[in-house]
């Protein structure tokens, strides 16, 4: 979505200062964004696909925890840049044109995108290495909604409030970043005890909801996936777990509450 935003206040800019014709150079470098990010995701899995024993459950486990840092990263990046957004982008543009280079336009939309394909792929791979199909279906529907709201923000013409519009956005990539924290832990805690290492209490269960996993309501099921992605949702969980997740939300969903309230204050 990010990028789709970026990439369609950069048209809207081209084609409302008589340039339209230059778009076509943005668009290369979207293409070349693309291209690249899938061969980067297609590296993750064939990567994955040659590990064996503990080392599978050491790789999700890591990938998940960086997604938690790409997640964080971009709810940073929607408090601090998101409001000044438009105006930063137009004046980047402006500059490119002042110049003269058209591959400056190729660089800038190839950055813009290869930047979020990377990021994409690292949030996409602890569910991707689960759940192929239903992953790369979603990820799809995901970037068809996100190119057509971004159409219908700055092609169109349709009011929003960015601000807002990332606010939420925000809450919801920290409940998702939060259920990632705390299946990268469980994924640790699984490697370490099949290398023998002890974890002690941490690696006890705090819970068992004795749910089966034929049941609609387990964390693989039809209803409890959703809320697995979601909410970080599970039947069973250590206590590492249970404290990673829950300090990642308490830190987090205070900050961005503390943010966008004195950006309000501000005006």
């Amino acid at each position: 979505m990010e990028a789709a935003l970026i990439v369609g206040i950069i048209s809207a800019y081209l084609k409302r200062t008589g340039r339209t014709l230059l778009s076509k150079y943005v668009y290369y470098g979207v293409y070349l964004a693309i291209f690249v990010s899938l061969i980067c995701g297609a590296l993750v899995w064939f990567t994955y696909g040659a590990l064996v024993g503990p080392s599978k459950a050491l790789f999700e486990g890591i990938a998940a925890l960086l997604a938690v840092l790409v997640l964080t990263s971009m709810v940073y990046w929607m408090a601090t840049k998101g409001r000044r957004l438009k105006a930063e982008i137009e004046t980047r543009v402006e500059a490119f044109m002042t110049r003269g280079t058209t591959l400056a336009l190729v660089s800038f939309s190839f950055i813009i995108v290869f930047r979020e394909g990377v990021e994409t792929v690292l949030f996409l791979t602890p569910f991707l290495l689960v759940d192929p199909l239903s992953t790369l279906s979603g990820a799809v529907l995901g970037i068809m909604a996100s190119v057509f709201l971004a159409y219908l923000f700055f092609i169109v013409g349709m009011k929003i409030n960015i601000r807002r519009f990332f606010y939420y956005t925000s809450l919801l990539l920290i409940l998702l970043a939060g259920g990632l924290a705390g299946y990268g832990t469980h994924e640790i805690l699984e490697y370490m005890e099949e290398v023998g290492v002890n974890t002690g209490w941490l690696g006890e269960p705090a819970f068992d909801l004795n749910i089966p996993g034929d049941n609609p309501l387990h964390h693989k099921g039809l209803v409890g996936s959703v809320f697995a992605v979601m909410f970080g949702y599970t039947v069973t969980a250590e206590w590492a777990r249970i404290i990673i997740h829950a300090a990642y939300l308490i830190i987090m969903l205070p900050s961005v509450f503390y943010v966008y309230s004195r950006q309000i204050r501000e005006g």
